[in-house]
């Protein structure tokens, strides 16, 4: 049978060999709080990159060290970050594998030591840290330190770059009224609260042409907060602006009751693949190929990220090729065990 999950896939000049997208997740192993990679960073991506699996993209990776979720975050705030990328990078795409990075700042979710920012003074929750109001040269320095990441991933040889958009971090933060309470021209209406993350963008593709995704969450589950159809609105937005691919998540910008089953989330990258002509990135409990398969056969997605599925089994691409019935190429030094 032929199958859409094994199918390659070409955002931009980048071709992938399949659908499967391994979804970034924080390792907290940088263990010197210094954001430099460590052996087990090399050993987790590589893995599921001989696996079989099609895009690797790199965790959060913090573009300030202020910005880190937490203090074992990876970093991209410096130079000295390029080399480990570099490394990283080589050793993915030697098992046939494209890469790509996150590039994030947590905002007020941050749990480092010292100030944390965020749009508003407004704490996440009871027992998170009150943020500090960005001033408006903080913003622009942080804008720039979005476009220093961009051009250190370049330097590192990363096929793809990603700007997290998405779960109460910063860009989330600007987003959502719920977080945003400025009256200047970055809060008030939702075309000021988009600006930021516009700005952001504008400064990326200063530096960086190759393919560009934004992860958002497309829901913040909570009255007066944004909905699927305020992200059809950004997602157009953002397709203006030559984004390639919005990767469709959900929640975390305020606490929130999510209630959650296998592809809980397909949804909201349907309605904003369909509604605003965008490519997009379906994520959240698709564990199934047959599930991944009737996403990408029904066109309510272009991609299918895997998290959590991913950590319990690095050759999941081969267990969804058995599922499927169809076989796919092996690593060579596997091939005595692979079928």
């Amino acid at each position: 049978m032929e199958s859409a999950l094994f199918s390659p896939y070409t955002i931009k000049n980048v071709t992938l060999k399949n659908r499967i997208v391994m979804s970034p997740m924080c390792m907290y192993s940088s263990h010197n709080q210094d954001g430099m990679l460590q052996d087990w960073h090399y050993t987790h991506y590589t893995s599921r990159a001989v696996g079989q699996v099609g895009l690797i993209m790199v965790e959060a990776t913090a573009v300030t060290p202020q910005g880190r979720i937490s203090a074992q975050d990876l970093g991209i705030w410096s130079d000295e970050h390029i080399p480990g990328f570099k490394k990283l990078v080589e050793m993915i795409k030697a098992q046939g594998a494209k890469t790509a990075i996150q590039i994030a700042h947590a905002g007020r979710k941050a749990t480092v030591d010292g100030d944390i920012v965020a749009p508003s003074a407004i704490a996440f929750n009871e027992r998170s840290k009150t943020p500090k109001e960005l001033t408006l040269n903080e913003i622009n320095e942080t804008i720039e330190a979005f476009k220093a990441g961009a051009r250190r991933a370049k330097e590192a040889g990363f096929d793809i770059v990603e700007i997290h958009g998405a779960h109460g971090y910063l860009i989330n933060e600007f987003l959502s009224p719920l977080s945003n309470k400025r009256e200047d021209e970055y809060g008030g209406t939702s075309e000021k609260r988009y600006r930021f993350l516009q700005e952001v963008i504008e400064a990326v593709k200063e530096v960086w042409d190759g393919p560009l995704l934004v992860r958002v969450s497309a829901n913040d589950y909570t009255d007066g907060g944004l909905t699927p159809a305020d992200y059809v609105d950004y997602a157009k937005r953002m397709k203006a602006q030559g984004v390639d691919l919005i990767d469709v998540s959900s929640g975390s910008v305020v606490p929130a009751k999510i209630d959650v089953y296998p592809g809980y989330q397909v949804g909201f990258a349907d309605k904003i693949r369909n509604e605003a002509n965008i490519p997009t990135g379906a994520v959240g409990l698709i564990t199934k190929a047959v599930h991944a398969e009737e996403i990408l056969k029904n066109n309510r997605a272009d991609l299918i990220s895997l998290a959590r599925e991913l950590l319990r089994d690095p050759y999941w691409p081969r267990t969804a090729a058995k599922e499927l019935g169809i076989s796919i190429e092996s690593p060579k030094q596997y091939e005595r065990g692979w079928f």
